[in-house]
C-alpha cells in the first residue's frame, strides 16, 4: 500500500533518519531487494514502523533513498562553467549508480514503477524533482554567466545527462572512465548552449 511519502520541511530526528537508512542498507546487502520489509527495517533500526512511513511512502522509496540518494541532495559547487558543473554532476551520478546497492535497487524499482503508476508519480514528485532542481540551479548559473542566451530547460538537461550514464552503468555496462565522463559533459554542454541559441519554441 502506498502511503504518504517524504514531507519536505517536516522537522525530523536525524538520528532516526540515519538509523532507518543504515538498517535498510544492511538488510538489502544481506537479503536482497525482494526480501527487505518495512517491519524488518523498523526492527533493525529500533524504531516503530510508523516512523518509517512518516519518512517514506513505500519500501521502494525507502530503498531508493538508502541505495541511491535521499531528499537532501544539493547541486555541486559552482565550477565557473556549464561544462564543469555538468562534469561534476556526472561524477556524482556515476558514484551513486555504480554501487552494488544501486545496481540491485534500480532495476527492481523500475519494474515496480511499471506496475504501479501511483509509485511512479510519487517518485517523480519527490526524488526525481529533487534531482531536476539541482539541474535547474546549474542551468541558471550558466544563464547568469552568459553561457546560455536564454534560461535553459532543466528537464532536457536531466534527460541528456542521466540517460547516457544510466545506460552505461545499468543497461550496457562498459568502461566509464574519467575521459568518458569528460566527453559526456562536454558534448551535453555544447548541445545545451547550441539549443539555447536557436529559435525559441512557441507554446
Amino acid at each position: 500500500m502506498l502511503k504518504s511519502g517524504p514531507r519536505p520541511g517536516r522537522p525530523r530526528d536525524s538520528h532516526i533518519d540515519q538509523a532507518v537508512l543504515k538498517a535498510a542498507r544492511e538488510l538489502l546487502a544481506e537479503s536482497g531487494y525482494t526480501r527487505v520489509t518495512m517491519d524488518a527495517t523498523a526492527a533493525r533500526a529500533g524504531v516503530g514502523k510508523a516512523a518509517i512511513y512518516r519518512r517514506f511512502g513505500s519500501k521502494a522509496e525507502l530503498l531508493f533513498a538508502a541505495a541511491v540518494h535521499g531528499m537532501d541532495i544539493e547541486p555541486p559547487a559552482d565550477s565557473g562553467s556549464l561544462r564543469g558543473d555538468l562534469r561534476a554532476m556526472a561524477q556524482v551520478i556515476h558514484e551513486r549508480l555504480a554501487t552494488p546497492a544501486a545496481r540491485e535497487v534500480t532495476p527492481a524499482l523500475l519494474a515496480e514503477m511499471s506496475r504501479d503508476p501511483a509509485l511512479a508519480a510519487r517518485l517523480q514528485s519527490t526524488f526525481v524533482a529533487r534531482e531536476r532542481r539541482d539541474l535547474e540551479v546549474i542551468m541558471e548559473r550558466a544563464h547568469q554567466r552568459g553561457e546560455l542566451s536564454r534560461p535553459g530547460d532543466p528537464a532536457l538537461a536531466h534527460l541528456l545527462l542521466g540517460g547516457p550514464l544510466f545506460v552505461a552503468l545499468l543497461v550496457l555496462p562498459g568502461p566509464l572512465d574519467e575521459d568518458r565522463l569528460d566527453d559526456i559533459a562536454s558534448v551535453i554542454a555544447a548541445g545545451l548552449i547550441a539549443h539555447a541559441s536557436g529559435p525559441a519554441r512557441s507554446g
